[in-house]
């Protein structure tokens, strides 16, 4: 079996880059991803607009131009797919890591559930967004329960319940409510989340307030049923009819994946992985970290934006080291 340079775990935006960058240096290397290309972003709603701009999505300084000043998700899968084919990138799709193990001599054994890489390095930048955040209560794997939300028109005319408060939540509950749907919203804190985009805040506080939509603050869904729900509120548990149920509780990396490739995380409920902020290299030596991954539990901290520069950082320590 040959040994490649370096195994990329993650065909997302960032495990592009590393690609990208294991390119330019001439490197061997190979991306090993799960899913589709970009996986996440083909998995987000289909209206769903970037909060960034388009130069701020960019990889491999390969101009990313949008319609508008902020690019919807099929121009992001547009990019994303040319910027694969402009630079030939090495990605095999549809291929689960189940297993990295760093053997006696150095070297990565990467299993796959198609078969077995081996490689000098290794990069896990495998985000965060195929792994949703359960809420462990009654009736959860019912069939109406939902914890992605693609598009409005199967909802239309239903009665749903939208839990959350951040950006998946919010545009669920409008775009539902704008197709027919009587939307009750659950809230656990006492407020929208500041960081709802800022030109969608006002638009559901303005439905609140006039009560197209029903919300529930300072609550939490604590009971699923066929035709019903219970919501524990301030005053007591309340019983509301319901269709569907959106729980857009948000995401989290796969913890389980790091833990048995050896990676280590800082003490508290944020489980953030051990990493040099410098090279991006973990607490296994010659296995680094890049992208939202790096934040554990605060997936809101790395974006695309914020974290392109990791690819950067570790093919510049990975080199030192050749």
């Amino acid at each position: 079996m040959s040994v490649s340079d370096v195994i990329i775990v993650g065909g997302g935006p960032i495990g592009l880059a590393c690609g990208i960058e294991a390119k330019k240096a001439g490197l061997k290397y190979c991306i090993l991803e799960k899913g589709t290309l970009v996986n996440s972003i083909y998995n987000y709603p289909l209206n769903m607009r970037f909060f960034s701009t388009s130069e701020r999505l960019e990889i491999g300084r390969v101009p990313f131009v949008s319609i508008s000043g902020k690019p919807m998700r099929d121009e992001a899968l547009e990019y994303y797919r040319r910027v694969v084919e402009y630079f030939n990138l090495t990605i095999k799709l549809y291929e689960e890591v189940l297993k990295i193990n760093r053997q006696e001599n150095g070297i990565f054994e990467v299993q796959t559930s198609k078969g077995t890489y081996q490689s000098k390095y290794v990069i896990i930048a495998t985000g965060f967004y195929d792994h949703p955040i359960r809420c462990g209560i009654e009736g959860e794997e019912s069939s109406k329960v939902f914890h992605y939300y693609k598009e409005p028109h199967p909802f239309a005319f239903s009665k749903v319940i939208v839990v959350g408060a951040a950006n998946s939540a919010i545009d669920a509950a409008l775009e539902c409510f704008r197709k027919g749907a009587e939307v009750t919203l659950v809230v656990r804190k006492s407020e929208i989340s500041p960081r709802v985009k800022y030109w969608v805040k006002p638009d559901i506080e303005n439905r609140i307030k006039e009560k197209s939509i029903r919300a529930y603050f300072n609550s939490e869904l604590v009971s699923i049923r066929e035709h019903e729900v219970d919501i524990k509120t301030g005053q007591g548990i309340v019983t509301v009819e319901n269709d569907f149920v959106l729980l857009m509780t948000g995401y989290r990396p796969d913890f389980e994946l790091l833990a048995r490739a050896g990676i280590q995380f800082h003490s508290g409920d944020l489980r953030i992985p051990y990493y040099n902020e410098t090279t991006m290299e973990s607490n296994v030596p010659n296995m680094y970290l890049a992208g939202v991954v790096c934040g554990g539990m605060e997936t809101h901290k790395w974006f695309i934006e914020n974290s392109r520069v990791h690819a950067e950082r570790i093919i510049k320590d990975l080199l030192s080291k050749e």
